[in-house]
């Protein structure tokens, strides 16, 4: 007897991103409020980060609600009803419980059930690879329209007292609605991963180690200066790959929305790109805040509405963070 030769989808050919949306925390937080804290001052953390001020969520307001906020609009912009949505990516490593997902909440939230949903922990590389993952499968015929959200409440795992990272974050959500394509509308990413660093920015402790009553509630922290080093130089050389990933020079972007971690970063990738005046470049960082996997989107969101003039264009998305994990890629914005 022949075996039977198992059926295979093929989806779409090219895909794109439809529609941005974002949601940031309720609560505006200057740097006058955290310095005590740290015994630091507003100029010192201006200069160190060009952050003036961030958002954060209410204690009421969670991670999920930002989620479903920001997925809304998205949709909402996108052109697809959300029972057309078949795939709900969350990047999240601020949800409060393991498990169940945050993705499947909003999902149903949103009137997308009963979509795949599942959460991905890349830190601040995780819309990148929530966005590679939905073009991947939408290509692959396993969904047809994805919702790729990145969404923090950083301050629900952050010691107000630590100067490594404390004064950085901010919470909020970005989403993308991604979808078929008749020409190409995400490049080819450039990702990976350097796991020798995984000690240089993460969790201080584990749940298991709090629960046994010998490390205090686990908060971030990061080995600054490893991670600044890191960013500036091995990251830069990621950029300049996804461009050639892609096909296309500097001078052809329209935008660079690096992951909002730090200002000097952002300055210092522009130079070594040797970005033309013409691109535009996120630095939503200065009001928002570094908020890991919700960074690239807010900062595009806010590009976009700020300059629609750069619809249709070329814009070059990175994030890198915690791992250490990174991934790039150039997309078509919406």
């Amino acid at each position: 007897m022949s075996q039977p030769v198992l059926k295979q989808t093929i989806g779409a050919q090219f895909t794109r991103i439809y529609s941005y949306g974002a949601a940031r925390g309720d609560l505006v937080v200057p740097n006058d409020d955290l310095i005590e804290a740290i015994d630091s001052s507003d100029e010192w953390i201006q200069q160190r980060t060009g952050i003036i001020t961030r958002t954060r969520a209410s204690h009421d307001v969670l991670a999920v609600d930002l989620a479903t906020e920001a997925a809304r609009e998205a949709i909402a912009k996108s052109g697809v009803s959300a029972d057309q949505i078949d795939l709900v990516i969350c990047a999240t490593i601020s949800n409060v419980k393991l498990t169940p997902s945050m993705s499947a909440v909003v999902a149903d939230r949103v009137g997308a059930n009963p979509a795949a949903a599942y959460d991905s922990n890349a830190a601040c590389a995780g819309f990148s690879y929530g966005v590679t993952q939905a073009d991947a499968l939408i290509r692959s015929g396993a969904a047809h329209y994805a919702l790729v959200i990145g969404a923090e409440k950083l301050s629900d795992i952050v010691d107000p007292t630590d100067r490594s990272i404390s004064f950085l974050l901010g919470d909020g959500a970005g989403a993308v609605v991604i979808g078929p394509s008749d020409t190409p509308g995400i490049a080819p990413v450039v990702w990976g991963s350097d796991g020798s660093k995984a000690d240089a920015v993460g969790m201080n402790a584990n749940i298991t180690e709090f629960r046994d009553g010998t490390a205090p509630w686990p908060t971030l922290r990061q080995e600054g200066q490893t991670v600044f080093r890191w960013a500036v130089w091995d990251m830069a050389k990621v950029a300049r790959k996804a461009l050639e990933a892609a096909g296309v020079e500097a001078s052809d972007l329209a935008a660079f929305v690096p992951h909002q971690a730090n200002m000097r970063i952002i300055d210092e990738f522009a130079k070594q790109l040797k970005l033309p005046d013409t691109v535009l470049i996120g630095r939503d960082i200065e009001t928002t805040g570094n908020t890991s996997a919700a960074s690239i989107p807010l900062a595009t969101h806010r590009l976009l509405q700020e300059h629609p003039e750069l619809s249709g264009g070329l814009a070059l998305q990175i994030g890198f963070g915690a791992g250490l994990v990174f991934g790039a890629q150039v997309v078509v914005l919406p």
